[in-house]
């Protein structure tokens, strides 16, 4: 058995004999569609089949999305067809390679911003029928992202910005936290060059400083855990992603002293219980920083994630996050929506991916495209909407609304329904009435007041971010100014 494919095989959650077997064909119809062919690095194209394919096994996919990455390219960059696919693989393989496949033969026209939204509209329609065709694209990318340095300048810096932009958010939405990091890193430097190197030198100048103070926080916590009888658990030194941590410091004015989780002590132990028990632990021992204290385990995220975020003063002059999860809780963070498909309750590998209540957003999404012809609209909205920095604001009963950063009211009531933001006629934000260009908070309790003769403006513009408000907006305004003129004649 070739060593690429035992490397595959050993970085799988579980694997049977059938599956080895899958895989092992795949590979070796993949070496055969691909003799010859070269990469821009020279190596054999092969290598970026495999290295997809090793991808896919690390975010536990199941084994044939594996396959299915092994020979996504073999109809494209390839001597393969679709025939002889079905043939040897059947029709799901069939369909996630076509899937894959057809996302690359679109004949482009015009502008490239047309080319980069029909690509994304494609994607997201194949995703909606099968969420695995997104775990292929992303591993696709991952490997390119890898070997990046070889592409030609003017292609690669594109190919950075767009993963930055588009594709690590979509492993953000998914729940994926290691490939978005994973991506955005890989692509920075190429992206951003000088501030990757900002960025870089500010972690690098507080990185040892930091790592001695967690050590010492880490050695005491061990040891009441331990006098506490909590015993399983896992502990690690996380260090914050490079594009992550610049991101933070340009919403924080550059300045590294509010930074306080450049690098975190993550505990994970067996049960939520355990973890609110670490967290007394953690809170009887030292002082925490008021207003630093997250519960994501009662309030998780929308894209599934679940932990506490703590950050304490150390002592020592020191201020650290510390990170409490419960091993479940850690692999939806690492792997997200990939885990949840790659095995049933009895641990077969399932046949096709499900979308699941966590990807309701894909759906909405293409919602959104079918009434969206302007391409730069769309792909704004993409960055907007769906991509950038979330908030988690709620309704009176308890309803979570998920909306972009800076987001005001105006958005929020659009976000519960079209009649609630056309009549909204007040706000109240924590039971405070509050203007209609607040900028909401997470956590922010919203109330919408509504009244009948109540009627957008177009001073709403000013300040609304999501494009469902915005459209909404337009088609108010439009419909009014169509009745005047129809009462006027």
């Amino acid at each position: 058995m070739p060593s690429e494919i035992k490397e595959i095989l050993s970085k799988m959650t579980s694997c049977t004999e059938e599956s080895a077997s899958l895989i092992l064909r795949a590979y070796n119809f993949a070496a055969e569609a691909h003799e010859g062919v070269k990469r821009y690095s020279g190596e054999p194209y092969l290598v970026h089949a495999v290295g997809t394919a090793k991808n896919l096994a690390a975010m536990r996919a199941e084994p044939r999305t594996i396959a299915a990455g092994l020979i996504h390219d073999t109809i494209s960059d390839g001597s393969a067809t679709k025939e002889s696919i079905e043939k040897e693989f059947g029709n799901d393989i069939l369909f996630l390679v076509s899937t894959v496949t057809d996302l690359g033969k679109i004949q482009y026209r015009g502008e490239e911003a047309g080319r980069r939204a029909e690509s994304l509209r494609r994607l997201f329609v194949g995703a909606a029928k099968d969420v695995r065709v997104l775990l292929i694209k992303l591993a696709d990318r991952l490997h390119n992202i890898e070997t990046l340095e070889y592409v030609p300048e003017a292609k690669r810096s594109r190919i950075a910005l767009e993963t930055i932009e588009i594709f690590a958010p979509i492993a953000n939405r998914l729940g994926m936290g290691q490939v978005k990091g994973m991506l955005e890193d890989g692509s920075f430097a190429y992206a951003f060059p000088k501030e990757f190197s900002e960025a870089s030198q500010i972690r690098q100048s507080q990185q040892k400083d930091l790592t001695e103070k967690l050590e010492r926080v880490k050695k005491t916590l061990l040891k009441k855990m331990a006098e506490e009888k909590i015993v399983n658990f896992q502990s690690d030194l996380r260090i914050k992603h490079l594009y992550s941590l610049y991101r933070k410091l340009e919403r924080k004015d550059m300045d590294l002293g509010k930074i306080h989780d450049l690098l975190a002590l993550r505990i994970i132990v067996n049960s939520i219980e355990e973890c609110y028990k670490v967290l007394g632990i953690i809170h009887n021992t030292w002082r925490p920083l008021p207003g630093e204290l997250n519960d994501y385990i009662a309030v998780p995220k929308i894209n599934g994630y679940q932990s506490i975020h703590t950050t304490i003063f150390t002592g020592d002059g020191g201020v650290v996050e510390i990170q409490i999860r419960t091993h479940d809780m850690h692999n939806e963070a690492e792997y997200g929506i990939s885990s949840h498909i790659a095995y049933d309750e009895s641990g077969k590998p399932l046949k096709g991916g499900t979308l699941s209540k966590k990807l309701n957003w894909i759906r909405q999404l293409i919602d959104w495209q079918r009434d969206t012809k302007n391409t730069n609209e769309f792909i704004e909205s993409l960055k907007t909407d769906f991509f950038q920095n979330r908030i988690f604001v709620f309704t009176p009963k308890g309803d979570v609304i998920e909306l972009p950063f800076c987001a005001s009211p105006v958005d929020f009531a659009y976000a519960v329904h079209s009649w609630v933001g056309n009549h909204m006629s007040g706000a109240k934000v924590n039971g405070k009435i509050a203007s209609f260009d607040t900028e909401l908070k997470s956590g922010d309790i919203v109330e919408i007041v509504t009244r009948e003769k109540a009627w957008p403006t177009s001073k709403w513009f000013e300040f609304v971010k999501t494009a469902l408000a915005k459209k909404q907006i337009r088609l108010a305004i439009a419909k009014k100014e169509t009745e005047k003129k129809i009462a006027s004649r």
